[in-house]
């Protein structure tokens, strides 16, 4: 059942000769792609609470309610920290500010990767066609159908191959790549939220 749905070992090599050299660079930006969008989707997690709610909750000790292993309610929390630790509001923020800093590194963290790999993909896959239509032009002014490099029909499927494979890499990757980062910016959002409810609760508790 499985050998219909996974190709063989024969079959792959066989399609990894016929995109040429170009698909060893190909398989390479494939794989680093997808380390970086895992990377990137376990980074950027988030709390389905809002800023407000977190903060309450963290606030009256609810903490075994919320997912301290995502980004804004481990930020509630190190802030409700901070703000019973100092005592200067000016403090806080400062304090919370470099905290969320570094979160927001650690979240944009390979995002330009992702950006680059999905730009060189289907370069690589035009860079492939090339190579396919050369040989293509080198076996018409021969005119041999079929040599041992593949001949007319070997080109243009050299050429016709490479461009869908960079295409495959590069779409799925592009498409990913953006949901992470309208939720990356949905996230920084909320950290800001974060740290403006807190600083503006030491505020008025201090004005009390």
């Amino acid at each position: 059942m499985l050998e219909t749905f996974i190709p063989s070992y024969s079959v792959l090599l066989e399609y990894y000769e016929m995109g040429g050299f170009v698909m060893l660079p190909l398989i390479i930006v494939s794989i680093l792609l997808w380390y970086a969008l895992v990377y990137r989707v376990m980074t950027v997690r988030s709390s389905q609470h809002k800023p407000r709610d977190l903060v309450r909750k963290v606030k009256k000790g609810k903490r075994k309610f919320l997912n301290l292993k995502s980004v804004n309610a481990e930020a509630a929390k190190f802030a409700m920290d901070t703000s019973r630790e100092y005592r200067s509001p000016v403090n806080v923020k400062a304090r919370i500010d470099e905290h969320f800093f570094n979160l927001k590194e650690t979240m944009a963290r390979h995002r330009s990767l992702v950006r680059s790999l999905v730009a060189v993909a289907p370069l690589l896959g035009l860079l492939g066609t090339v190579d396919g239509m050369m040989e293509t032009f080198d076996s018409l002014g021969t005119m041999s159908l079929f040599t041992q490099t593949g001949g007319i029909a070997g080109g243009i499927s050299k050429a016709l191959f490479t461009t869908q494979v960079g295409l495959a890499i590069s779409i799925p990757g592009l498409l990913v790549g953006r949901m992470i980062e309208r939720k990356e910016r949905n996230v920084c959002r909320e950290l800001d939220q974060i740290r403006d409810l807190v600083c503006a609760q030491k505020q008025a508790s201090l004005s009390k």
